[in-house]
């Protein structure tokens, strides 16, 4: 990465931060996931269980997704971008970004709407946790999403521009 200064920074603390709430999220559900099994197992199950675990797995979901976009760790086909000239080649990644930030943007939005219509609710076991907060995950996690594309995006150009050989990620 050729980024300097207070970019790289934000970048790497961007990084650091979604690490760490993976790495948060993957231990407290196994955490539940322990407990889960080792209440049912002793005949006094736990009414929680099912649903928290749930939503924890959806979280680790959107943070994980976000932290592999940073990381460039998704499926893409970087040979196909890299065959085409490049005057076809920076409009396909112009095109291919506006997109994937454009249904983050609507998937935020949408998040949001849901939001809204859940004010009030609250889960079945725990009736004290919102239903908002369970799902807020989606529009934040959209954002993290976007962010982590444009933290990506001057390699991203630097790439297709030819400037720098194309990163792999085997």
């Amino acid at each position: 990465m050729q980024t300097t200064g207070g970019f790289a920074t934000a970048r790497r603390l961007f990084e650091r931060l979604l690490e760490v709430i993976a790495v948060l999220l993957i231990i407290s559900l196994a955490v539940v996931v322990v407990l889960g099994v080792v209440f049912r197992w002793s005949g006094e199950a736990l009414s929680w269980y099912d649903e928290v675990a749930s939503v924890q797995l959806a979280w680790l979901t959107y943070y994980g997704a976000a932290l592999a976009a940073l990381k460039r760790a998704h499926i893409g086909v970087p040979g196909f971008i890299a065959s085409v000239r490049p005057a076809v080649r920076m409009p396909l990644v112009l095109i291919a970004e506006i997109v994937v930030i454009g249904f983050f943007a609507i998937l935020a939005w949408y998040g949001y709407i849901v939001l809204v219509i859940l004010e009030g609710d609250t889960l079945i076991s725990l009736p004290f946790v919102s239903t908002q907060l369970t799902q807020s995950v989606i529009p934040i996690g959209a954002i993290l999403f976007i962010l982590a594309e444009l933290f990506n995006l001057p390699q991203v150009w630097r790439e297709a521009s030819g400037q720098v050989a194309v990163l792999r990620h085997d």
